[in-house]
């Protein structure tokens, strides 16, 4: 098959993108009612399914209010610690050691960065006290986005979290520590209790969840914001998205971010199109998906089969009743048929 030859951007469907390699949107519509808890020093938790944009648009708002002059606002991943679960020392280890890297990387300023060395603590205190350390040299608010967490679980999860907890109440005392922190993942706030090994049907406020003032879902992609993105791609290659092909892909995954990239990509590059895009090429690129079971439709597929979205799914293909409790959080988001 004759393939286009690439623009100097594409569609992104693999990892966080890049402005200069990737089309993509502005950050602050996916993100309503963020930056509002951000300037009230809100601790707060950010989820959606994957491939969404999390890391994007987390990654982007950090650089964003870092620029604005106010405050160092740093986003990093927890995934690297996600195989010591009951090793709080490791655990603690490996999250500032990935936080100094984000560090680094980010380019702020060298009164900016975190310590280094970090203090050394005892096991259980490292991490809260290697925070505070940090925002007691650092010249601004500190603002911190902590980006798959939820890969945490077990005793090191609920370690990590109680710290978070007492350095929020703590500041109230004078203690210097993060005025604003995002829990970034899959999870809503109520699963965190389930991967921390507790019953989210007894879920309770005196615990080291109840500093966290909100749950907030990172938003689909709008119609409007599909034919922004899309005409990124004719301005650069001349090639146009029909209104009706912009259209139809919003009908599909109703903005699901990875899909919306994924039927464009499959479209202009996979498929080779040529001239104006159209809902025929568009369904064609649906069905193509489908048939290759490209990696994130497999992963959604695979959830299928987890016990309480199995109860879910079952119940709607019997047409019988189901308790509301039992509807996951990772299920709020239309799904592609698959």
């Amino acid at each position: 098959m004759t393939m286009r030859a690439p623009a100097a951007r594409h569609f992104n469907i693999a990892g966080p993108c890049d402005p200069r390699r990737h089309y993509m949107l502005p950050s602050a519509p996916q993100l309503p009612g963020v930056r509002e808890l951000i300037e009230m020093d809100c601790y707060f938790v950010l989820y959606a399914p994957q491939q969404t944009g999390k890391t994007t648009a987390v990654d982007a708002l950090a650089s964003d209010l870092t620029a604005e002059g106010d405050i160092a606002a740093l986003s990093f991943s927890c995934e690297l610690a996600k195989v010591f679960s009951d090793d709080i020392a490791a655990t603690e280890t490996i999250l500032l050691d990935s936080l100094r890297r984000a560090a680094d990387l980010s380019g702020s300023p060298e009164e900016m960065l975190p310590p280094d060395p970090w203090p050394e603590e005892q096991a259980g205190t490292r991490f809260g006290e290697a925070l505070s350390e940090w925002c007691r040299r650092c010249p601004r608010r500190v603002v911190l986005f902590l980006d798959d967490i939820d890969t945490l679980h077990g005793t090191s999860l609920i370690s990590i979290l109680s710290k978070l907890r007492h350095g929020h109440d703590a500041r109230h005392s004078g203690l210097a520590f993060p005025a604003s922190v995002v829990l970034c993942g899959l999870r809503d706030l109520r699963d965190y209790k389930v991967a921390s090994g507790g019953d989210p049907a007894r879920f309770s406020p005196a615990d080291s969840f109840d500093v966290f003032a909100d749950s907030l879902r990172l938003g689909d992609f709008t119609a409007g914001q599909i034919a922004e993105l899309y005409d990124q791609h004719t301005q650069e290659t001349c090639q146009e998205f029909t209104k009706d092909a912009v259209d139809r892909v919003f009908e599909l995954p109703q903005g699901q971010p990875w899909l919306v990239n994924a039927l464009a990509d499959e479209i202009t590059f996979g498929m080779g199109v040529c001239g104006a895009i159209t809902p025929a090429q568009v369904d064609e690129a649906k069905e193509r998906l489908i048939r290759e079971r490209a990696t994130h439709l497999d992963a959604l597929r695979g959830r299928l089969y987890e016990p309480r979205v199995e109860r879910v799914i079952r119940a709607i293909m019997e047409g019988t009743r189901f308790r509301a409790r039992t509807l996951p959080s990772t299920m709020t988001s239309p799904t592609f048929v698959i």
